[in-house]
Formats: C-alpha cells, sequence, structure tokens
C-alpha cells in the first residue's frame, strides 16, 4: 500500500513508513506508525482515506500531538497528520477568521490579536492545532472552542466535503462526537473587534496563570477531565499523589491533573500511572475520573 499511495499522491506529500510517533506527541512517547502520512491538499486527503477504505487499513488522525497517549507498540495502520501549509491557513474576513485545522491554536489567537479581534484569546496557551482543539472542545480561562465558532469545514471517511455549524454537531464538554466520523478540514471563528491593547492585556494575564501552575516538563495536557464535584487536579492534591512515580513518569507537582515525562518515560509508564490515580480517587473520594486525552496503538 505504501507503494500505490508514494504513486498516487503528488511529491509534496510527506510520507514514511515505521514512524516513531514518540517524535509527534507532546509527552514525547509512543511506538512507530506502520505509515505516517501528511497530505498536501484535500483531493491527497480523501485519496489516503479512499486507500484505507479499499484495503481495510486503520487510520487516525494527528494533529500537533498534545492530549494524546500512542502506545509502546506503535499504531497499526496510516496516521494522518494535516501539517502542510495548505491546511494551516489564517485568513481574517472582518470579524471572523477562517483558519485551517492544521494551524497552532497559538497562531489563531495571535492573529486575531494583531487583527483586534476577541474571541480566541483562550486558545493561546493551549498547545496543539485547531483541528485537535474542535475534536475535543479544546477550553481554558472560562472559554470553549466551539462557543467561539461559527462554521466547520468537514471531509466524510468517504471524502467527500461539507460544511456544518455548530448546532449540526454533537458538542458536549471536551468532545464533538461529530468529528469522530468526520475530518475538520478548517474552521470559521467569530470575533468582536476590540482595542488592541485589551486584548494583549488578557493573552498576558491567560499566559501568567497558566505558566504559573502548569508544568514544563513534556506532558500531554490535563490528563482527565474535571468531575462534577471538584476539578480533577484538586482532586489529586487532596488525595496527596502528586510526585508519584512509575519509570520515567510522573504526577507534576505544578498541577496534579498533569503527568509528565521526566526522561525516557514510556506510554506504559504513564498508564499504569492513570490506574493509580483512578483506583485512588475511586476507591477513597468515590469518583471515577474519565481521560480527557486519547489512547491509541497497541501495547
Amino acid at each position: 500500500m505504501f507503494d500505490e499511495l508514494r504513486s498516487g499522491l503528488s511529491p509534496e506529500i510527506v510520507l514514511r513508513s515505521d514512524e516513531p510517533m514518540a517524535k509527534h506527541t507532546t509527552l514525547r512517547v509512543g511506538g512507530p506508525a506502520d505509515i505516517y502520512a501528511e497530505p498536501a491538499s484535500e483531493s491527497g486527503l480523501a485519496f489516503i482515506l479512499e486507500r484505507c477504505g479499499e484495503y481495510g487499513v486503520s487510520f487516525f488522525i494527528l494533529g500537533r500531538g498534545s492530549n494524546l497517549i500512542v502506545r509502546d507498540r506503535g499504531f497499526r495502520g496510516i496516521v494522518i497528520c494535516l501539517s502542510h501549509a495548505v491546511f494551516s491557513r489564517i485568513e481574517i474576513e472582518g470579524e471572523h477568521i477562517r483558519v485551517g485545522a492544521g494551524a497552532k491554536q497559538k497562531n489563531l489567537a495571535v492573529e486575531a490579536k494583531r487583527a483586534s479581534l476577541s474571541g480566541v484569546e483562550f486558545l493561546e496557551g493551549i498547545p496543539g492545532s485547531v483541528g485537535g482543539a474542535l475534536c475535543m472542545n479544546a477550553g481554558a480561562m472560562g472559554g470553549e472552542t466551539f462557543n467561539a465558532v461559527k462554521s466547520v469545514r468537514v471531509m466524510d471517511f468517504a471524502g467527500s466535503v461539507f460544511d456544518m455549524t455548530p448546532p449540526e454537531m454533537l458538542v458536549s464538554y471536551r468532545s464533538c462526537e461529530t468529528l469522530k466520523s468526520h475530518i475538520a478540514l478548517s474552521a470559521v471563528f467569530k470575533c468582536t473587534r476590540q482595542p488592541r491593547a485589551e486584548i494583549e492585556a488578557r493573552m498576558k494575564a491567560y499566559s501568567e496563570k497558566r505558566w504559573s501552575s502548569q508544568p514544563a516538563a513534556p506532558s500531554a495536557g490535563c490528563m482527565f477531565k474535571n468531575p462534577t464535584t471538584i476539578p480533577a487536579g484538586r482532586l489529586i492534591d487532596e488525595l496527596g499523589l502528586k510526585g508519584t512515580k512509575v519509570g520515567g513518569a510522573r504526577i507534576s507537582q505544578e498541577h496534579g491533573n498533569f503527568l509528565v515525562n521526566d526522561g525516557g518515560a514510556t506510554a506504559k509508564d504513564v498508564l499504569e500511572l492513570i490506574g493509580i490515580l483512578r483506583e485512588k480517587a475511586k476507591t477513597e473520594r468515590g469518583i471515577e475520573l474519565h481521560s480527557e486525552v486519547e489512547i491509541i496503538g497497541e501495547d
């Protein structure tokens, strides 16, 4: 299949076999993907999806690698990353911003600030791509991605492309069910004009708050969704689990909802820590912790 993809796609595509996924995740763990592809066009993406359907090959859409754990034996199938420039464009259209799914969330926030457009400041410090933010309805500082979205351009797994509005999509806390069966290609964000100095001040305050309370070491971001009764980080702190280690993985001292890689951690180390946290939360507080990160691949 690799040779067929290579011959059927433009020379611009990045296509590699046995690609270590630790290179592509913010936690820096994960075994190899059978095939790694960065398509250079929507038609190229559709071609890959068609071949996957024809051969019965699994695929996974990768953003910037945050909120993701790839198990140590890697992913059997094709990992598709929309990081090519064609999927990363940011265009200002009046009080709207059209942005590709491969663009960094931080770049969206910065471009909005430059245009004196408010509404996406909360994305400034969230690692990852706009596509990833849409898939998990990412949020911070009281904001949520879909609260700022006007429409999303999507491709279904058969390669058809169309636009959807948020009410047409199954959006919930830290999730968008629709994007489990469709691929986000781009989105239009709705903003309002405000003085640039005010926007800059908010972004600076958000950044200072984030970096004073979150670890600098490699992590996947927040590991668990917040239970309804208590924030996950506070719960883990109250359970006295900060600093707990398994191999090269550790529960952050700065924020209990972050698991960090101290160097040499494996996905197995991280998953064992997740199990410890879940068991303690359930047995000592009767609370079920649900992962915010996606876990893929084979042990």
